[in-house]
């Protein structure tokens, strides 16, 4: 379970500035050089900033996207998607 977390507004480079827009079934490509994967999104939920039961251990190869709600400071976005 890769755990990455980004800014999606407010600064110069907002990487997950587009995240409020996945849905279920959407592809994620998670490219490092020559290196890359594809997921499929199997989660898209809110989340209160204090839970990070999505970022645990999982069987399955996944990644885990997670950024804040605007003008929601108690919230995250939490993005989850399995390896295809």
């Amino acid at each position: 379970n890769v755990g990455l977390a980004a800014h999606n507004r407010g600064y110069e480079k907002n990487y997950f500035e587009n995240l409020k827009n996945i849905k279920k079934g959407d592809k994620i490509k998670y490219k490092y050089y020559d290196f890359e994967k594809v997921y499929i999104v199997d989660i898209v939920e809110k989340i209160k900033d204090t839970n990070w039961n999505y970022l645990e251990n999982t069987k399955a190869n996944k990644i885990t996207l997670i950024t804040c709600i605007a003008n929601e400071p108690n919230y995250r976005l939490c993005v989850q998607a399995t390896e295809e």
